[in-house]
């Protein structure tokens, strides 16, 4: 049984336990030695191991998706937790729980199934209704897409990601449709659900996410129109306009060509069907990159690369502790009495010699010769 997770390991920690491998490379060091770096991973996290020595002999002992149990010593390395492995030996998947290996969504599966099926009865026009139940009566479809992630490494990264995060755009276009009542709710709610559905063939997630052959050479986005088309067809008199408008809200749901999307949004329920993704999909991986921070208790998270930049995880550390101390220092001490403004003093009359209250501008200046600049004459010119 395993009991050491990545998200339990310190820095200096002798690590002796058990890891799904998720990638495996190796390279060559500046001395001319090779090295070998592995993705290691858990339910709780991810963690990069290095074999500096017998990379040789213990290259061909396993494989990525094999399953390992590791003994190394855990540091720190450009802010991120590594290991030095120092042995490994591969295991049968028989000896071990897969439930330790892969992260689940937070929320139970089989109540999100329920919640899908839920929302596709609730949509009230019946084509698309029908082909939301034609998807859940779809056995081996269904339970893929309970299963799959929302994606590789972005967002939603765990099994039943996929359904948790549809479902999280559903709901956002059900309040959005309650906001603006001119949208077409049930076509926005059913592109919702099924916005993503070609990630149950894109991705494989039987041990570590990775992409399919289909998915890298066609990607999610094609994969599920052609999905939906062939659900269309099984469906009597589903009218043509209905799977056209559908198919461009799937097609571009991402928005834009540079971010793979085929097709630009070019109606309002697409363009609010790309916001909604985009919105679910940004939380979730800002969320994650929080919770998996190796930057302990400092201000700041490390570096995310594909957001471009680093986030604030709110005051914390020695110096905001300093600052919370000094401030409560201020704070009992009494407030100190506000000086006393000195009286007016009257100012010397210049002109006379005594003294006297406020003389104007205008007052010291009466009979004084004003000419300060002059002009000069075309002769000067």
């Amino acid at each position: 049984m395993k009991t050491q997770f990545v998200n339990d390991i310190q820095e200096r920690d002798l690590v002796e336990s058990t890891f799904l491998v998720k990638d495996k490379v190796t390279a060559m060091a500046k001395n001319g030695k090779p090295y070998m770096t592995i993705r290691l991973m858990d339910r709780s996290g991810e963690l990069e191991g290095r074999i500096w020595d017998r990379v040789d002999e213990l290259e061909d002992r396993f494989r990525k998706d094999d399953f390992l149990w590791v003994r190394g010593r855990a540091s720190r390395y450009l802010g991120k937790m590594q290991l030095v492995v120092q042995e490994l030996k591969p295991l049968p998947e028989k000896e071990v729980n897969l439930a330790d290996y892969l992260p689940t969504a937070p929320r139970d599966r089989e109540e999100m199934a329920a919640e899908f099926v839920a929302r596709a009865q609730g949509v009230r026009d019946p084509h698309y209704r029908a082909l939301l139940e034609g998807i859940i009566a779809d056995d081996g479809l269904f339970h893929r897409f309970c299963l799959a992630p929302a994606a590789k490494s972005m967002h939603h990264v765990y099994v039943g990601g996929l359904l948790e995060h549809s479902l999280a755009v559903a709901d956002l276009a059900e309040e959005i449709s309650r906001r603006y009542r001119d949208l077409d709710r049930d076509l926005l709610v059913t592109s919702a659900l099924l916005h993503d559905l070609g990630k149950t063939t894109e991705l494989s997630f039987r041990r570590s996410f990775d992409y399919t052959d289909d998915g890298k050479l066609l990607g999610h986005i094609m994969l599920g129109v052609e999905m939906v088309t062939e659900k269309i067809r099984h469906i009597p008199d589903f009218p043509a306009e209905k799977a056209v408008i559908l198919k461009h809200l799937l097609l571009s749901h991402h928005g834009q060509y540079d971010f793979g999307s085929p097709k630009r949004p070019k109606t309002l329920e697409a363009v609010i069907l790309n916001m909604l993704d985009d919105l679910d999909a940004k939380i979730s991986a800002v969320r994650l990159h929080l919770e998996n921070d190796c930057n302990g208790d400092e201000s700041w998270t490390g570096y995310h690369r594909l957001l471009e930049r680093y986030f604030f995880k709110g005051f914390g550390g020695e110096r905001a502790a300093g600052e919370r101390e000094a401030a409560a220092d201020v704070s009992q001490k009494p407030a100190a009495a506000e000086p006393k403004k000195p009286a007016p003093q009257a100012r010397e009359n210049r002109s006379g010699g005594g003294r006297e209250l406020r003389v104007s501008l205008g007052e010291q200046l009466k009979g004084k010769n004003l000419e300060l600049f002059f002009t000069r004459s075309s002769e000067e010119e």
